[in-house]
């Protein structure tokens, strides 16, 4: 079948790989791994450019690495939002004090998700498709996926606590590290 993928890549990146070492993901392996007997037409990858912070400089460079990596796959496409860091001021939980935090928001990553998950249904560019996220702003467009269009749709949940309103929409767990079969992860150290 006719398979597109749409990756949360924060999503995927804090709720399954942070602390791993399959940071390094081969997101062609992983789609064929999890799917297997579908044809997989294309793999979109959602995600924003992080911003160098004082006690990691080094993870722009680490993602744009990645990024590099990524875009040598011939189905994989990577579609950027926007990443923002400020500095503001915040309450401690134990404490009536205020004190400067970093803040960061990946804005604009979701709406492009479900813009181009949206249009490619519309288009049939899919016989069905698979949105990796715990995200529930994507709840609605995967109804209208799904009712208006009547098209396939899958979740696949890299959380290890799905939210119960994805719950709802036919979520499979998605653990990529449990993809190690055929060695379909490229582990590195950063």
């Amino acid at each position: 079948m006719k398979t597109n993928v749409y990756v949360d890549g924060f999503n995927l990146y804090y709720r399954a790989l942070k602390g791993t070492p399959y940071k390094w993901l081969n997101l062609n392996a992983l789609c064929q791994y999890l799917l297997p007997g579908h044809e997989i037409n294309q793999v979109k990858y959602y995600t924003a450019h992080v911003t160098a912070r004082p006690y990691d400089p080094d993870e722009p460079t680490r993602q744009q690495t990645y990024l590099r990596a990524q875009r040598t796959l011939l189905n994989v496409s990577i579609i950027l939002g926007t990443f923002l860091t400020n500095e503001v001021w915040a309450m401690q939980v134990d404490k009536p004090e205020r004190v400067k935090v970093f803040k960061t928001e990946e804005k604009g990553s979701d709406v492009n998700l479900a813009s181009h998950f949206i249009h490619d249904g519309y288009r049939k560019d899919y016989e069905q498709a698979v949105v990796i996220t715990n995200d529930t702003d994507l709840v609605e467009p995967i109804r209208i996926v799904r009712q208006e269009l009547g098209l396939l749709i899958g979740v696949l949940n890299p959380a290890k606590h799905p939210n119960p309103r994805l719950v709802r929409e036919k979520v499979r767990k998605a653990n990529p590290t449990r993809c190690t079969k055929n060695q379909p992860i490229h582990q590195r150290t950063d």
